[in-house]
Formats: structure tokens, C-alpha cells, sequence
């Protein structure tokens, strides 16, 4: 996608994507552990500055990225602040319940949920699926005709949405349009565009696999490959700044505190 290709290079953009996949897994374990409020605040901080600093974006841009965490830390932690359970109760009205430990778990769960995004859009801005699949198939021996499968697929959805593109206009051209509404409305929309789409698509994937057959491609034997996985410099650099971004904030969470709560869970 043109839009989350980056426009210079960084330290991440040139790390190993094996090593970059096994490094932005171990911080997703880390935020899925993290119960400390002040913790998960400060990692989604560190992970936002991260994603500005070597996402490779110009600034308006990237701004434009992180427009939606907003919606996401509203929509997942209001969620828990109107309808979690707590003893503490502030207000209610309704099914509407706030409580103090609702509140407070609100909050976590909304800062982790913008750590979750910005290490994602990192992780997916900085490593291309290409690149990534070839990594695997070197360093983690993934068989070939998985990875191969992989990105024959990657490179079949963009002409799915171009066929959609297509049969939309063809209908427009035609006159014909979507009649009726719900259940019926659902069905002229599967019988206009589903079906035919995925008809569609069944057959270009049996011309793949046939083209992939015919030139005795089964992933055995020894390969060479056009883009060499190695490890380099980058990678050492890339380990130690993605070790210091949860460090940097376990720390600032333990020096300067924003709520000082050890444990939402059983915050009381």
C-alpha cells in the first residue's frame, strides 16, 4: 500500500524482518502482561515516539496515522469505565456504571490498546511482506510453498478490489442497481458482487497453482534467493533500541507516576 510506504530510510527499515518479527512479538507479550496503569501509559508513549521517530513517515503524515488512536483509546476504555464491575461506585444511571476501579481499568486498557497500535503500524510501515517472507524462508526455514503461497495471495487482493471497482461500474453503466433493503438488500448485494467475485477469484488462484505446477515448483531442494537475509549492524542497533523503549518506560513509570496503581486488578 502506497500509503504506509515510508519516504526515507531508517534503522528499522533496514533491520533483518525475521529478527524485527521476533523482537515486535516479544513487546506485544510485554504490553499483554503489563497490569501497571502508569506502565502501559508510558509504553504507549515510547511506541508512538518510536513510530515518529523511525517510521520513516514525514510528520503530517504520521500524524495522520495516529489521528485514529484517539477513536481507539475512547471506544476500548469506555467500554470498561461504563460497564465494568467495581465496589467504588462514582455514577450510574441505568445499564451505565462507573466505579473507580472501572475507570482505572478503562484507562489501561485503552493505553495498551494505542501500545498495540503503534507497534503494529511500526512493525507493518517498516517491513515489507516480501522482504519478510524471504527472511523466513532463510532464517526460520519456513518451507517455500507456504511463503510462496503467502505472497501469491498478498499480490491477489489488490485485483480483487480492482474487479470489485469493476463490476461496480459495469452495473452503474447498465442501470443496475441494489433493490430493496436488509435480508433482500444483503442478497442482491451477494448476488451482484459476492458471487461473482469469488467465482472469480477461485479461478485465478487454480491458474496460480497450475502456472506454480507446471514449473515442477514443490519448494524442495536447494534455493537462491534475490533477497539475501543477513545479519548485520542494523539488527544489533534495531535490538537495542526496541529493548530500550520498554525499559525507558518501566522507569519513567517508576520515577514519575501518573496514577500509582501497581495492579489494576486488584485496585480497590
Amino acid at each position: 500500500m502506497e500509503l504506509l510506504k515510508p519516504a526515507r530510510q531508517t534503522v528499522l527499515l533496514r533491520t533483518n524482518p525475521a529478527i524485527k518479527l521476533v523482537l515486535f512479538v516479544a513487546l506485544c507479550l510485554v504490553t499483554v502482561l503489563t497490569r501497571n496503569i502508569d506502565f502501559a501509559a508510558y509504553q504507549a508513549l515510547a511506541y508512538t515516539v518510536l513510530l515518529f521517530a523511525f517510521g520513516g513517515f514525514p510528520v503530517r503524515k504520521t500524524l495522520l496515522l495516529v489521528l485514529p488512536f484517539g477513536f481507539l483509546f475512547v471506544s476500548s476504555s469506555m467500554t470498561m469505565i461504563l460497564f465494568g464491575k467495581g465496589d467504588t461506585l462514582w455514577w450510574q444511571w441505568g445499564l451505565f456504571r462507573i466505579s473507580e476501579e472501572s475507570f482505572y481499568r478503562g484507562l489501561h486498557l485503552g493505553f495498551r490498546s494505542i501500545a498495540f497500535a503503534a507497534e503494529g503500524l511500526l512493525f507493518v510501515s517498516t517491513t515489507p511482506s516480501v522482504k519478510l517472507f524471504y527472511a523466513l524462508m532463510q532464517n526460520f526455514r519456513l518451507a517455500p510453498r507456504f511463503a510462496y503461497s503467502f505472497m501469491a495471495s498478498i499480490r491477489l487482493l489488490p485485483m480483487v478490489w480492482e474487479e470489485f471497482m469493476i463490476r461496480r461500474q459495469a452495473l452503474q453503466v447498465r442501470g443496475i442497481a441494489v433493490r430493496g433493503k436488509g435480508l433482500r438488500g444483503m442478497a442482491e448485494h451477494v448476488r451482484l458482487y459476492a458471487v461473482p467475485l469469488l467465482s472469480q477469484s477461485i479461478r485465478r488462484a487454480h491458474r496460480v497453482a497450475v502456472a506454480m505446477e507446471a514449473k515442477q515448483f514443490d519448494g524442495g531442494g536447494k534455493r537462491t534467493y534475490y533477497y539475501p537475509s543477513n545479519v548485520s549492524w542494523t539488527d544489533a542497533a534495531a535490538v537495542l533500541l526496541l529493548a530500550l523503549a520498554p525499559c525507558a518506560a518501566y522507569a519513567a513509570a517508576a520515577v514519575f507516576p501518573w496514577f500509582g496503581i501497581a495492579d489494576v486488578r486488584y485496585h480497590s
